[in-house]
C-alpha cells in the first residue's frame, strides 16, 4: 500500500484463489496484500480451462471484454471416442451466462491480467519473490505471517490471513489443521504435441482398451493427459520413451512421425492426482480457500473455478467486516459454510468418475464400448445440457456482491 499501512487482510499465494480474493477485496476498498513466492505466474501444465461461471464473473466485474482480448480458444463442446465411436458428452451453448464455452488460456495469462486489473486500486499490494513461510499467533489466534524475501526474512500483520498457497500448503500444515484423504486411483502424465495445419480444434477425450487420452487444442499444439494407474510411473518409463510414444500414437490416432516431439521423460511431466479436504477450514485470524482447503481431481478442469468461487464467496463474506474491523471467527466458517457443500459434491462426482469409468477402462484389455448414459446423450442431445450445466456453472454458482461490483464497502 503506498501508505505503508498495515493490511487488514493478507493472502498468502499469488494463484487464482488468491489473487481474485485479493482483487475483489481491495475492489471493496479492504487494504490487503497478496505473497507470491516465485519472480512470475510462468508456470507450465497448470489449470488453464477458464470455464464459463468464471468468465460470468469477468462480466459482473466488468472486465469480460478486455479479458476475451487475452489468447484463448474456445470450447463449446466436449466429446470424444469410446473405442471406435464418436461421442459428444457436453454441450455449453444453451447455459444462461453470456460466454457458453470453456475458454482455454495459459494461467499466466489469467494471473497477469487479474494482477494489473488489482495494481490499479489503492489498498492492493502484491509482493512477488514473497513466500509465507510460518504463521505469527498469539494465544490461539493467527496476526500474521512471516515471509522469506531475497532481502530477508520480514513479519507482515493483519487482522485475517488466508492460506490460497496450493495443496501443498505451508500455512495449512503450521495450523494444524485435520485433511480428509479421499483418494484417487490414478496420476496423469502431461505433454505436448504439435498441432498441424489440418488439425481439428477440438477438446477430445478418448477411451480405450486400457487407457485414457485427453488432449486440449491450443493453436499451435495440442496439451495432452495421458492417465495412468495410481504409482505406476515407474512401469511406465520402464518399458521406456519409445514404447511411450507408440502408447500416444496408438490412443491419438496421430501420425508416428508427430510422436518425435517427446524426444525424452524430460518432455513428461507428472501430475500426482490427490483429492482430499479440510475438516475445518479456519480457526481465529486463519482461512484456507481453493487448493489449500480442499485438493481436486484433474477431472472436468473445475480446480480454477471452484478456487475462484472461494474468493467469490470469501470476499463478499469477509470485505464489510476487514473493512469495519470486526471481522472474527463467525465470519470465517460462514466462508466453509458456503463453499463445503459444492466441494463435497462436486468432489464426489469425481470420485464416480473415477471409480466407476476410469478406473475400470485403464483395466480394459479389449475396445469399450459407450455405456448407456452417452449413448443416450447421442440419441437425445438435449441430455448433453446436463453434465454442461454442472461442469460449466458448478453446483453452486457465486456471484460477486454489489457493494464489491460498485467499489463500495
Amino acid at each position: 500500500m503506498a501508505d505503508g499501512s498495515q493490511p487488514q487482510c493478507c493472502v498468502a499465494g499469488g494463484g487464482p484463489a488468491g489473487l481474485m480474493l485479493g482483487y475483489l477485496l481491495a475492489r471493496a476498498g479492504v487494504r490487503v496484500t497478496v505473497l507470491e513466492k516465485h519472480a512470475d505466474f510462468l508456470r507450465d501444465f497448470r489449470g488453464d480451462t477458464v470455464h464459463p461461471s468464471t468468465l460470468e464473473i469477468m462480466f459482473e466485474l466488468g472486465l469480460i471484454d478486455r479479458f476475451l482480448k487475452l489468447p484463448h480458444q474456445k470450447v463449446e463442446r466436449v466429446g470424444g471416442k469410446v473405442g471406435e465411436t464418436p461421442v459428444t458428452i457436453v454441450d455449453f451453448s444453451h447455459l444462461p451466462v453470456r460466454e457458453k464455452y470453456i475458454a482455454l488460456m495459459p494461467q499466466w495469462d489469467f494471473l497477469n491480467f487479474i494482477a494489473a486489473e488489482a495494481a490499479k486500486l489503492p489498498t492492493f499490494t502484491l509482493l512477488m519473490n514473497a513466500e509465507a513461510t510460518d504463521l505469527i499467533e498469539r494465544g490461539d489466534t493467527v496476526v500474521g505471517v512471516r515471509v522469506k524475501t531475497p532481502e530477508g526474512d520480514r513479519d507482515i500483520m493483519a487482522d485475517v490471513v488466508v492460506a490460497a498457497d496450493g495443496r501443498g500448503s505451508k500455512l495449512r500444515e503450521r495450523a494444524g489443521l485435520a485433511i480428509e484423504d479421499i483418494g484417487a486411483p490414478m496420476d496423469v502424465l502431461w505433454f505436448r504435441l504439435p498441432a498441424l495445419a489440418a488439425d481439428v480444434g477440438d477438446t477430445k477425450a478418448l477411451f480405450g482398451a486400457g487407457y485414457l487420452l485427453v488432449m486440449l487444442f491450443r493453436g499451435d499444439y495440442w496439451q495432452c493427459a495421458y492417465v495412468i494407474p495410481k504409482g505406476s510411473l515407474a512401469d511406465v518409463k520402464a518399458e521406456g520413451i519409445e514404447a511411450f510414444r507408440n502408447r500416444i500414437a496408438l490412443a491419438s490416432s496421430f501420425e508416428r512421425l508427430r510422436m518425435d516431439t517427446i524426444a525424452s521423460w524430460d518432455d513428461v511431466k507428472l501430475l500426482t492426482v490427490r483429492v482430499d479436504r479440510l475438516l475445518q477450514w479456519y480457526q481465529k485470524g486463519f482461512l484456507c480457500i481453493g487448493d489449500a482447503a480442499h485438493a481436486m481431481s484433474p477431472i472436468g478442469g473445475v480446480g480454477v473455478n471452484l478456487a475462484v468461487q472461494d474468493a467469490v464467496a470469501a470476499a463478499n463474506i469477509l470485505a464489510k467486516p476487514l473493512k469495519a474491523g470486526t471481522v472474527g471467527l463467525e465470519d470465517l466458517r460462514q466462508v466453509q459454510k458456503r463453499r463445503m457443500f459444492p466441494t463435497r459434491v462436486t468432489q464426489a462426482i469425481q470420485v464416480a468418475a473415477q471409480n466407476n469409468i476410469i478406473g475400470p477402462t485403464l483395466s480394459l484389455r479389449e475396445q469399450p464400448k459407450p455405456p448407456l448414459a452417452l449413448r443416450l446423450m447421442q440419441r437425445f442431445p438435449v441430455l448433453q445440457r446436463i453434465p454442461a450445466r454442472v461442469l460449466g456453472l458448478g453446483v453452486r454458482r457465486e456471484h460477486v456482491a454489489d457493494f464489491i461490483r460498485e467499489g463500495r464497502g
